[in-house]
C-alpha cells in the first residue's frame, strides 16, 4: 500500500508539480534583448503599446515557446525572428484575458511559402474529386498549425490589406477550444452566447449583401465561407484595421473589444 503512494506521489510530482515548477521559471528569465528588437521590427504597434500589454505579451510569449515545437518545412531553418514573430502575433489574441496559451496545440510547422494541401470534394451527384490547394495558413484540430512564412513576417502588402495570417490562424485556435469550429469560441454565459450569435448573424448576413451588390466592405470577403472563417477575418480586422472597422461596424468592433479584452485602436 505505501508503495501505491509513493508511486503515485511520484507521478504527480512528475506529471503536474515539476512542469508548474519549470515554467515558472521560465517565465521569471528576463525576456531577452533580441526578442525585443524582432517585436519591434515585425508587430506594428507594439512600440505603442501600454508598458503593461507588452510585459503581457512578453510573457506569453515566453510561455508559447517553451510549451510549443516549431518545425520547418520545405527546407526552412527556423530561427529566432521565426519563432518570436509567430508567438507575439498569436498571443496579441490572449492579452488581458484568464487563458492559457493554446492549450491544444502542440507543433507549429512554417513553410517558407505557400504549401500545397490535398482537398477531397464531393458534388450533388456523389461524384468525388480530388485537387491540391495553395494555402498560406491553416489551423488542424489535431493540435497543428501550418504558416507560409513569407506570409506570416511583416509584409508591406499584407499590412496595406490588413491581412495577418498568423491572426487568422490562431483564432481559429481559439474557436476550436470549445471543441468545435464553428465562429463562436469559448464565452462565459449562455446569455453571452446568445447575444455573440445575434449580432455575428447579423453582420454575417450583412457581408454577404455587400458581397452580392458589389459593395466595398472593410471586412475581407472570404469571411463569406462560412461562420468560422467570418470570426477569423473579423479578428484581422480588429486588429489590423481597428480604425476602420470600429467606424463603419461599430457594434462588431464593441463585441470584439469585449471578448479579446483590448482596444487596438488605442495603439494603431
Amino acid at each position: 500500500m505505501e508503495w501505491l503512494v509513493l508511486i503515485i506521489v511520484l507521478l504527480v510530482l512528475g506529471i503536474v508539480v515539476l512542469p508548474r515548477l519549470r515554467l515558472r521559471h521560465v517565465l521569471s528569465q528576463a525576456f531577452p534583448l533580441s526578442y525585443s528588437k524582432i517585436l519591434r521590427k515585425n508587430l506594428p504597434g507594439y512600440t505603442r503599446m501600454p508598458t503593461d500589454l507588452q510585459m503581457q505579451l512578453k510573457k506569453r510569449i515566453r510561455q508559447f515557446l517553451y510549451q510549443k515545437t516549431f518545425v520547418g518545412c520545405g527546407g526552412l531553418t527556423i530561427t529566432d525572428e521565426i519563432k518570436v514573430t509567430i508567438a507575439g502575433k498569436a498571443c496579441l489574441l490572449l492579452l488581458n484575458r484568464e487563458s492559457d496559451v493554446y492549450p491544444q496545440l502542440t507543433h507549429v510547422l512554417v513553410y517558407p511559402s505557400a504549401f500545397v494541401a490535398p482537398r477531397t470534394q464531393m458534388n450533388s451527384d456523389g461524384i468525388v474529386t480530388h485537387t491540391n490547394q495553395g494555402l498560406s495558413g491553416e489551423s488542424w484540430s489535431d493540435g497543428r498549425v501550418i504558416l507560409a512564412w513569407d506570409q506570416a513576417a511583416h509584409n508591406l502588402d499584407n499590412e496595406a490589406r490588413g491581412q495577418d495570417v498568423v491572426i487568422h490562424e490562431f483564432a481559429h485556435q481559439l474557436d476550436s477550444e470549445t471543441g468545435t469550429t464553428n465562429g463562436a469560441p469559448a464565452l462565459k454565459s449562455a446569455a453571452a452566447y446568445k447575444a455573440w450569435s445575434a449580432l455575428m448573424e447579423r453582420e454575417y448576413a450583412q457581408l454577404h449583401h455587400a458581397i452580392a451588390n458589389d459593395i466595398a466592405t472593410v471586412i475581407d470577403p472570404y469571411g463569406a465561407t462560412n461562420p468560422a472563417e467570418f470570426f477569423a477575418v473579423v479578428t484581422e480586422a480588429f486588429f489590423k484595421k481597428s480604425r476602420d472597422l470600429a467606424h463603419y461596424h461599430p457594434a462588431l468592433y464593441e463585441q470584439l473589444r469585449a471578448y479579446y479584452q483590448v482596444d487596438p485602436c488605442d495603439w494603431v
